[in-house]
């Protein structure tokens, strides 16, 4: 999807948001991920809506910045 990537883990799905992959902006999900890849991601909360899982990939990588 253009916003971002569902991901299914252990029978659930959350959404990665497109804001979430990288430190750097990221204008096309394509680029970055494959369907079907797999990849480590982080927990960082719940829609309160939908209960469905918000996740990040970009928590877990070294931030280029050093902040």
């Amino acid at each position: 999807m253009p916003y971002g990537a569902f991901v299914k883990f252990f029978g659930q799905s959350g959404l990665l948001h497109v804001s979430e992959l990288s430190h750097a902006r990221v204008e096309d999900v394509s680029t970055v991920l494959k369907v079907g890849e797999k990849i480590q991601v982080k927990i960082i909360g719940t829609d309160p809506k939908t209960g469905k899982l918000r996740l990040s990939r970009k928590a877990l990588l070294d931030n280029p910045k050093g902040n």
